[in-house]
């Protein structure tokens, strides 16, 4: 499933990269941090992969 806005990319490739231990957890906040709990590691390769060519900055509620 891809990211529906250009932050959900964004929070989805720093939840991977702490999920990989590139990055400290303790640096996440919000949703990048939930992220990082709730997916597997696929799922966020998924979301960090999409491109963000005509997404919105952040996702209409």
């Amino acid at each position: 499933m891809p990211a529906k806005s250009k932050a959900q990319q964004k929070a989805a490739g720093a939840a991977l990269s702490a999920k990989r231990g590139e990055t400290p957890k303790s640096k996440l906040k919000g949703a990048s941090r939930e992220m990082m709990e709730s997916m597997t590691e696929k799922q966020l390769e998924e979301f960090a992969a999409t491109k963000t060519k005509d997404k919105p900055e952040h996702a209409a509620r």
